[in-house]
């Protein structure tokens, strides 16, 4: 795989001109994509060549000295035959993972990780952590390499690996959502403050489409829109770590119910259970609309418009179009941050005074550039404060559209612009 990908670099650079913007941009990505898949494949192997790293240290915080929260250690084999969405040529022998040295082992792990990076953030709704914690899959799975005997598929494998790795992070780190407080100094009026989930982070939609594209028989519930959206991962939230696990696999995934008993060593009746009384809590926090999932991935042409039109009332400062923009309820919070506002009104007198170049409140000069997050029409906006000369990354709005009117705004911090591919300044 290293030299396949070194070679496609090589032919993808050779054939780099500049031309026009849009085409040069898309070039300029697919090379971007490449590098970084060998980016990652390289650290995977330098990871599992230090010893240190397997021996006495670990490679991030996602780990620590605590026990399982399966009853057996995870990178036993699985009992059983699980031989999930597999066939006779996707199926990796035991003796080849076995005698597999670090770059062979980088490269078998490697076109899993983006479904695997889905899966953990599923689970633990933070990119970051994620990330890390389909990093430490990997190294697991190297550092017990000998311990998998082929009695289930290689992806199964991970799968069990991934999913108890963040099991125990969640047990570690007590993260369940709770209501925003009342905000002193504005009227949200008489509502029911929105759930807290000051971890939530989004998911750049490029990186979905990589998930599916490096797979050979790609899992739609990768990137289906309804299982990545933000009000999805909120919902999730609610449920108890292992219901969670049990409903991402059986509902999400579409494992059966045995092998998802077989994949968190419990019997078939517990994840039975542990479904049924999962389903109706993430409905009771999911919106009407979102209770029934139809498969779509693609952001529509109305979401586009609206998000065009967003973005330019918002570098002109016209606050009147942004408000016609809006849902009567729309819902407005940024995560880590306590600020919320319910109501088209009530958001509004906070968004006005930062639009009005003769208030105190006045932020500066906006640009907005498009992008994409959990299959949700988002915008980057770059701010020039008052006296200043660039615009630096200042927040990423991901909206949910519902009939052409925007029903709510997530707001977060910019620091995740680089994994959307978007610069820190303009």
């Amino acid at each position: 795989m290293v030299h396949k990908l070194i070679s496609d670099i090589e032919s993808r650079v050779g054939k780099l001109t500049p031309k026009a913007p849009t085409e040069f941009y898309s070039d300029v990505t697919e090379l971007a994509g490449v590098v970084g898949k060998l980016r990652r494949l390289a650290r995977s192997a330098r990871d599992a060549a230090q010893k240190l790293e397997f021996g006495t240290g670990e490679v991030n915080t996602a780990e620590h000295n605590s026990e399982s929260v399966t009853h057996q250690a995870v990178t036993e084999s699985l009992p059983g035959d699980i031989t999930l969405r597999t066939s006779g040529d996707e199926r990796t022998t035991a003796v080849s993972i076995a005698d597999a040295d670090e770059w062979t082992f980088a490269g078998m792990v490697e076109p899993h990780r983006r479904e695997l990076q889905v899966h953990c953030y599923r689970l633990v709704g933070s990119y970051d952590d994620s990330e890390d914690l389909v990093q430490e899959t990997y190294l697991r799975a190297w550092r017990s390499k000998q311990d998998f005997e082929g009695r289930s598929t290689f992806r199964a494998w991970l799968y069990r690996i991934a999913t108890n790795i963040c099991l125990d992070f969640l047990r570690r780190n007590s993260r369940r959502p709770q209501r925003y407080e009342p905000m002193g100094g504005s009227d949200a009026g008489d509502v029911t403050p929105p759930s807290k989930v000051t971890w939530l982070q989004p998911y750049p939609d490029e990186l979905l489409t990589e998930a599916v594209a490096q797979d050979e028989q790609p899992d739609n519930a990768v990137e289906t829109r309804e299982t990545m959206e933000l009000v999805f991962l909120v919902a999730i939230q609610h449920l108890p770590p292992l219901q969670r696990a049990v409903f991402l696999l059986r509902d999400v995934l579409g494992w059966t119910a045995s092998d998802t008993a077989h994949l968190l060593d419990t019997s078939t009746a517990s994840v039975n259970s542990a479904l049924q009384r999962a389903r109706p809590t993430l409905r009771e926090h999911l919106p009407r609309r979102r209770s029934e999932w139809n498969g779509a991935t693609a952001v529509s042409e109305t979401e586009r418009d609206v998000l065009q039109r967003y973005m330019l009332a918002a570098e002109r400062g016209d606050a009147d179009t942004i408000s016609s923009l809006l849902s009567e309820d729309v819902v407005l919070t940024m995560p880590p941050n306590p600020m919320w506002f319910i109501g088209r009104e009530a958001m509004m007198s906070f968004i006005r005074p930062s639009t009005d170049p003769t208030s105190p409140h006045y932020l500066g000069r906006w640009k907005h550039r498009p992008t994409f997050a959990n299959r949700q029409p988002a915008s980057a906006g770059y701010l020039q404060r008052p006296g200043t000369t660039v615009y630096r990354a200042q927040v990423l709005d991901v909206l949910r559209i519902q009939d052409g009117k925007i029903v709510e705004i997530t707001s977060f911090e910019p620091h995740l612009f680089p994994a959307f591919g978007l610069s820190m300044t303009l």
